[in-house]
């Protein structure tokens, strides 16, 4: 007998369908569903839309935006790997990139430097191929080769079944079974056309559309990764974003337990409302964390160039202004990696970082004689602050103390 729904109960977005384990797994309706717009819902996409149009607006401002680019995709790249257990930090990846010796272990690092390498990747790609799931499967392979994730087919769509859980747990323990792998293709196909359409907030879409993925889960590993790649290049495909400043890694990081428990909720109980309003919240908290970060680091370096020129008494200031400028790309210097990329001698590298070092600007990391480390720390500083965000779960919490 089947049981009767409850009054005012959601149905959930999808149906259960047996596995020949004997274990059910769940099968998500195509996209969109039928939301009810709630005054809470059109504020947070109102407070969405506002900080996100307000780092785009700086975004466009900046004189180089692909300079400082490159640091928030690595912060992203980190805060992403470290949801999945990668422990680098942001000044690891940074220094190791700038030719530095790094002890932290090199899976760590690859796990890292391939997740900036697929954004990258794909950041190039959108100007030749749309958001697809060809696209999908390029960014896997890339994110995928050479890690753990390695033994999980790079670039292929799952053909056997997988399961979330706690590490170590089987099939029967899960928390959550996606999609066998007969119903895959179906699924991906339909997210696949739900990600052209071009009817409803770009915002919204974008929060339904991760949703959906994490969901259909299609690859053996990576899933989590991937997904997140596809919110930001989504927002740059649409032109919401000039260029990619926008992270959410750093919000679900943060807000890790509410990501999990609202995610479920949309399985279990079709709550679409409760979790797109903490997804616009994400893209609001982190927009205004971006531009913040951006606008101090701005600062910084228009600062540092007017200090170079003031201290310079006539001789030519070129050299140490364009150091500067290298630094807003990556904090941490060598001598000879940046004679190579102002295509200088190396011992006018070495006067130009003298005088950032007299500065304050510069220190040098290690005390070798040769193949020396700068590094900014007032840039690594602002990127490497901390993302100031209460949970959910901790509100509830202090809720029921009260």
């Amino acid at each position: 007998m089947r049981k009767k729904k409850k009054v005012g109960q959601k149905a959930p977005p999808g149906r259960w369908v047996r596995c020949p384990r004997g274990v059910r797994a769940y099968v998500p309706n195509p996209l969109p569903p039928k939301l009810i717009w709630s005054p809470r819902l059109v504020r947070a996409l109102s407070d969405a839309d506002r900080m996100i149009g307000r780092l785009a607006g700086e975004g466009r401002r900046l004189l180089n935006p692909h300079l400082l680019m490159r640091p928030f995709i690595r912060r992203e790249a980190v805060l992403s790997s470290r949801i999945e257990g990668t422990q680098a930090t942001l000044g690891e990846l940074l220094e190791a990139e700038a030719g530095g010796a790094v002890e932290r272990s090199p899976d760590d690092l690859r796990e890292v430097g391939n997740y900036v390498a697929a954004l990258e990747y794909g950041m190039k790609r959108l100007k030749k191929l749309p958001l697809s799931l060809r696209l999908v499967r390029e960014l896997h392979a890339r994110l995928m080769k050479g890690v753990r994730g390695d033994r999980a087919t790079p670039g292929a769509f799952r053909r056997s079944q997988n399961w979330i859980g706690t590490p170590g747990c089987t099939l029967n323990d899960a928390s959550y079974i996606p999609p066998p792998p007969t119903e895959l293709m179906d699924c991906l196909g339909s997210w696949e056309e739900f990600l052209h359409e071009g009817s409803m907030p770009a915002l919204v879409q974008a929060g339904l559309a991760h949703y959906q993925f994490e969901a259909i889960h299609p690859f053996l590993d990576g899933n989590g990764r991937v997904g997140r790649l596809m919110i930001t290049l989504f927002l740059v495909e649409r032109e919401i974003l000039p260029t990619p400043l926008l992270y959410l890694s750093a919000f679900f990081e943060a807000t890790r337990r509410d990501y999990y428990d609202l995610l479920a909720g949309v399985s279990e109980r079709g709550d679409w409302e409760t979790w797109l309003i903490y997804f616009l919240n994400g893209v609001a908290r982190q927009s205004e964390d971006a531009f913040g970060r951006a606008e101090r680091i701005n600062g910084l370096l228009e600062r540092w160039r007017m200090e170079v020129s003031r201290i310079s008494f006539g001789r030519p200031t070129e050299v140490p202004r364009r150091l500067v400028d290298l630094l807003a790309a990556n904090p941490f210097i060598t001598i000879k990696r940046a004679a190579k990329q102002l295509r200088v001698a190396f011992t006018t590298a070495q006067r130009g970082m003298d005088k950032l070092e007299k500065l304050g600007i510069v220190a040098r990391t290690t005390r070798a004689k040769r193949d020396r480390v700068y590094s900014a720390q007032g840039i690594l500083n602002i990127l490497e602050e901390p993302t100031r965000i209460t949970p959910l779960a901790s509100k509830r919490r202090a809720g029921r103390k009260n």
